[in-house]
């Protein structure tokens, strides 16, 4: 296996868990990247950036925020066409379809209906599947070379969340895991992955808009859901909650921003909230989760913040790109140029990389210091709420109704 992987061994009674399988250096299998990180692999970042990208393709795939995902020579997106939600492989390469599934989608009304009617969870791909989760709450597991439907979930449709559904799913263990149900009550749910039978669930509230990650305490993978109410701790073996933690929300607001862990540390983040650190620890039997700072100034709304040498770096929901010092919540700087709200954000190895709902690619330099900007790239003619695809000197980038395949050469 690649180094790439993320694969835990522990000793016997351990659980295994293999977040993706397979994993080859530039893919980009799921949310957040191959380890949910933000973190980019095979990437090779030019020595003087272009003022322009050379374009290599563009296709019209439909309307929808969810990211593009990339495994090997395949790229998967999710989105809507007309009235249905449809999920298209692509080859890398050229573009070309090589398969496409589509059922009838949620017809959705209300602030998000007209900017955002397609998809926003990003897919998930492992295992030789696919898995999707609709903006209506349907669950849709494919074979991930051929497109044929392996199972469908339509259970949790009629409870959404306000905004509806914004989670991604996760694969692991055989398992997709995903937290479903509406505003006030939930279910984070593991389901075969094979044949579409739950394995476990685990009551809870509402889900946010935030995803699914993993980290280790005392030896252990367990699962991290930052739920609407609350950041939560869960057994993958079984679904048992091993701790809670309140994130209450105010002013109404919501919670978006994915947990950002660093070892046995939660960074979390969210507009209005500003950002804190809580660490988990194992005492006897028990979890223990203790806050150890908190930036009251300084949160992210629809932005995930990047980790990278020990400073986080995101788009605040002042519109502006900062950097925090992850282990004292100190800000670093802050930059003076407005953005947008919308923003995804990539730690690619010798730059950090922004893609706000301007369609701007921004690139700057990971230092602490100052904000030094090494080039600010137009790459859409639309807004683009997706996380690029980078990889080797390729850029992919979802825009309001297209994916295209640039060239940084």
């Amino acid at each position: 296996m690649k180094k790439s992987n993320r694969l835990f061994i522990a000793m016997a009674g351990f659980l295994v868990l293999v977040m993706t399988t397979k994993a080859f250096a530039q893919d980009w299998p799921q949310w957040l990247g191959t380890n949910r990180d933000g973190k980019v692999t095979g990437f090779k970042a030019p020595k003087t950036w272009p003022a322009e990208l050379t374009p290599q393709w563009k296709v019209t795939v439909g309307l929808g925020d969810a990211s593009p995902v990339m495994v090997k020579s395949k790229l998967y997106s999710f989105t809507r066409q007309d009235s249905n939600e449809v999920i298209m492989c692509l080859d890398v390469a050229t573009g070309k379809e090589l398969w496409k599934y589509k059922y009838p989608a949620l017809a959705i009304t209300g602030p998000a209906s007209s900017q955002h009617p397609g998809p926003r969870s990003t897919p998930a791909v492992g295992e030789g599947k696919i898995v999707t989760l609709g903006i209506g709450g349907v669950l849709t597991c494919l074979d991930a070379g051929t497109g044929n439907l392996v199972w469908k979930n339509e259970d949790f449709t009629k409870d959404l969340p306000g905004f509806f559904t914004g989670i991604s799913p996760l694969i692991a263990n055989g398992m997709c895991i995903v937290h479903l149900g509406g505003k006030e009550k939930g279910e984070i749910i593991a389901f075969d992955l094979k044949t579409g039978s739950q394995k476990w669930q685990c009551a809870s509230d509402g889900p946010s808009y935030a995803s699914l990650t993993t980290m280790t305490v005392g030896g252990k993978i367990q699962l991290v859901d930052l739920t609407a109410k609350n950041l939560v701790g869960i057994d993958p073996d079984n679904g048992k909650l091993l701790w809670s933690y309140a994130v209450p929300v105010a002013n109404r607001f919501y919670n978006a921003a994915s947990p950002v862990i660093d070892g046995q540390t939660v960074i979390l983040t969210g507009q209005g909230q500003g950002t804190k650190a809580v660490t988990i620890q194992k005492q006897g039997a028990e979890f223990v989760v203790t806050e150890l700072w908190k930036n009251a100034e300084l949160g992210t709304k629809w932005n995930t913040p990047v980790l990278k040498d020990g400073f986080l770096y995101g788009l605040s929901d002042g519109r502006k790109l900062f950097c925090m010092n992850a282990k004292t919540g100190l800000t670093a700087w802050v930059d003076v140029k407005l953005h947008n709200d919308f923003g995804t954000i990539v730690d690619a190895g010798s730059v950090i990389i922004a893609l706000p709902q301007t369609s701007n690619l921004v690139v700057f330099k990971p230092d602490e210091k100052a904000y030094t900007e090494v080039a600010l790239i137009k790459v859409a003619d639309a807004p683009t709420y997706s996380y690029p695809i980078l990889s080797g000197n390729k850029v992919f980038v979802k825009d309001k109704d297209s994916l295209a395949m640039m060239s940084l050469k």
